[in-house]
């Protein structure tokens, strides 16, 4: 029982050695299959061999598209045509469209295409200001914006302490302000009071920063440096607690409050993104407040008010465009449309300022009203 099951579970060969092994010989049914498959692979290489070589001219039904019969034509390059070859052409048609480094190091401009971009509440964004410099214009405006963020807006969020830095770099970009990092952050240092910045004159400074907390406010302000922009406080140039309110809030476009602090922005022009260069040419002075003066205190605060700046913005324009300059909130009037001769001959403008109109003369009192309502319909 044990045997015969073995023998029904072993494995049939297939091949002609393997039977021959087992002590097997082929059948006469088994050899006429073998060759019955030999020939009819014969038949269909034949079948499609043969009029292959014997029209090898006509292959329509292999072509792919028109791969056989293109033409590729080999146009020369730029620099290889007459009238467009000079010295060192090959190198200029060559060149990437790759943005090219600044020509001064350091050196960023705002003038290449003038593109403004829009964010739904906060207005105007503004745009990127990269401090590329090395040495030390790069380590003052670090040390000085870590320490505006670190004393301002330590204990805020990250949106909060980007805010802040913002703040500072859109001053850096106006011309109400100084054009350093470190300018803007001690600017009105040197007085007792009325400083820009309330811990350069309060005497937080005089504590020792947290490290976890600077250290914080360091990447911040890195970031800030190397172009990113906060485009939730837009333009805004001023920033107080929501614990006060200060006479020129009412006087200065809200933005949005994050955290702890109201963000505000230049009314009128001063506001306007064309006030604004994001540049920078570096020349930042000592990572540290001014000096006391008494002489500063006794100074009225005339470049410290923002009111007073925004005035003194649309003074300057005015007395730089001279006679030309159009007062805030007015349009420039449009020339008088030059006419042609004949119609010159005939009264020029004379013909269309509406002088012969119905209600100037010339209809009768009974007719003015024509086209009116008599009375007006449901009274």
């Amino acid at each position: 029982m044990l045997s015969t099951l073995s023998l029904s579970l072993e494995p049939r060969p297939r091949d002609f050695g393997a039977r021959l092994s087992r002590g097997r010989v082929p059948t006469l049914a088994w050899r006429m299959r073998r060759r019955h498959r030999g020939r009819r692979a014969l038949v269909l290489l034949a079948a499609f061999g043969v009029p292959a070589f014997a029209a090898p001219a006509d292959w329509s039904g292999l072509a792919i598209g028109n791969a056989g019969s293109a033409e590729v034509t080999v146009e020369p390059m730029p620099f290889e045509r007459a009238g467009d070859s000079f010295p060192g052409s090959a190198f200029y048609y060559l060149a990437t469209d790759e943005e090219l480094p600044p020509l001064v190091p350091g050196l960023q401009s705002d003038a290449d295409g003038g593109r403004v971009f829009i964010d739904e509440r906060a207005g105007p964004i503004a745009r990127s200001l990269r401090i590329d410099n090395s040495g030390v214009d790069r380590t003052r405006a670090l040390q000085c914006l870590t320490a505006a963020i670190y004393y301002e807006a330590r204990s805020e969020s990250d949106q909060g302490q980007r805010a802040v830095a913002q703040v500072v770099l859109n001053r850096v970009a106006h011309p109400s302000y100084p054009n350093t990092v470190c300018g803007v952050v001690y600017q009105g240092s040197e007085r007792t009071t009325g400083c820009q910045f309330s811990f350069t004159c309060d005497g937080s400074l005089a504590k020792a920063p947290n490290r976890m907390f600077w250290l914080r406010a360091e990447n911040v302000a890195r970031a800030a440096l190397a172009g990113y922009v906060e485009r939730t406080v837009g333009l805004a140039t001023h920033y107080h607690t929501i614990a006060i309110y200060p006479y020129w809030a009412p006087s200065l476009r809200h933005i949005i409050t994050v955290g702890a602090h109201r963000f505000y922005r230049f009314t009128g022009r001063a506001g306007e993104p064309g006030a604004f260069r994001f540049a920078y040419a570096g020349g930042e002075p000592i990572a540290a407040p001014h000096a006391r003066s008494a002489a500063a205190d006794r100074q009225p605060e005339t470049a410290l008010d923002p009111l007073a700046l925004q005035r003194a913005f649309e003074a300057g324009l005015v007395s730089a465009r001279g006679a030309d300059a159009i007062p805030t909130g007015q349009s420039r009037p449009a020339p008088a449309p030059a006419y042609a001769p004949d119609v010159q001959q005939r009264g020029g403008e004379a013909l269309y300022r509406g002088e012969n109109l119905p209600q100037d003369n010339g209809v009768r009192p009974e007719y003015q009203n024509s086209g009116r309502w008599i009375a007006q319909p449901g009274t």
